[in-house]
């Protein structure tokens, strides 16, 4: 009877974003877009992640405006808090409790090959703090605590996954079977959206030039004109292969929001040139975004709204993962309260 009913329970995700700014377009395919319809297929956990935002150095207010308006945006794109928890992380204690409990289980050296350690030590070399080297940790935490078997991740998130995946082995090895491993959820189409000004790297709302990177509040008339100036090749042909890293980017994006297959777009654009196509995806995509634009903006005028979900969403939370960390205490020796 048991196992009838572990096979027929839903499955556990678990996301979380920082709430540094607005998402982009990159966040939104990647990962956001893909949220809404999980929560009908598994159980779903999304938190917005401040506590990971100040391993580098945040304005206190700006930082509350931001974590508020990730909050709305998760909510605009479509999580249901009534079909999901969702919340706030720093608003449930047992996150930073677990995470010390499991930085016990974490090598150094792991954590000293973390690519994004590195990275954000290079970017903020006069700030090269203990959370920016033990954050991974906080983030196993976060996954391993909701018994999540599947994580949203971009593909440059999945050494943290691995992390994860390690350090609940090591505590289970020694402990028995106390945590569940997650595996990865990637979306197959525009998992990695790139710069449109660099489309060898990686959109991000931290690029130092505006035009490579569309935010999802922008207005229409922005991601036009962003699009418009994305940097393509000389061939002036729409076609899918090496060495369009531009053209290629930008049929990834088309495709995602549109549902078209790469062939499909290719046939769309015979005999049109980069210039008619750009102002297609640009166009694709203020189509795409603008129930979210419209419901955020309705939804940031309802803040007593957003603290009744929130409050809720982190109630559940802890509820949940209290029992997570109870059992964990209980093996590792502490006495129960």
């Amino acid at each position: 009877m048991a196992e009838a009913a572990q096979s027929t329970r839903k499955k556990i995700i678990f996301s979380g974003i920082q709430p540094t700014g607005t998402f982009t377009l990159g966040n939104y395919l990647g990962a956001v877009k893909n949220w809404g319809p999980l929560q009908d297929e598994y159980f779903c956990y999304y938190s917005i992640v401040n506590m990971h935002a100040i391993t580098v150095r945040q304005d206190p207010k700006l930082l509350r405006e931001n974590t508020l308006a990730a909050y709305a945006l998760l909510l605009a794109c479509g999580i249901d808090p009534q079909k999901s928890v969702a919340f706030i992380q720093s608003h449930v204690k047992t996150h930073a409790e677990l995470s010390w409990v499991l930085s016990c289980f974490c090598q150094f050296g792991e954590l000293s090959r973390m690519t994004q350690f590195k990275d954000k030590s290079a970017k903020h070399p006069e700030d090269i703090n203990a959370g920016l080297f033990t954050y991974p940790v906080l983030m196993a935490a976060d996954i391993l605590l909701y018994q999540a078997d599947l994580v949203p991740v971009g593909i440059d998130q999945k050494q943290h996954l691995e992390l994860a995946r390690n350090v609940a082995q090591r505590f289970n090895s020694v402990y028995g079977n106390t945590f569940t491993l997650p595996d990865g959820y990637i979306p197959k189409l525009a998992a990695k959206v790139m710069s449109l000004q660099d489309p060898t790297k990686k959109m991000s709302k931290s690029d130092e030039n505006p035009k490579a990177c569309i935010a999802i509040l922008d207005k229409p008339e922005t991601i036009i004109k962003k699009f418009k100036s994305a940097v393509t090749d000389s061939e002036a042909v729409v076609a899918y292969r090496e060495g369009k890293d531009g053209i290629n980017n930008l049929m990834s994006i088309y495709s995602a929001v549109t549902g078209k297959g790469f062939e499909e777009i290719e046939q769309e654009f015979v005999g049109k040139g980069y210039g008619d196509f750009k102002v297609a995806v640009g166009e694709a995509v203020v189509d795409e975004l603008r129930p979210v634009r419209e419901r955020f903006d309705e939804l940031m005028k309802n803040k007593d709204y957003l603290e009744t979900c929130y409050r809720e969403g982190a109630a559940k939370a802890e509820a949940f993962s209290q029992r997570t960390l109870d059992k964990v205490h209980k093996k590792i020796g502490f006495f129960a309260k």
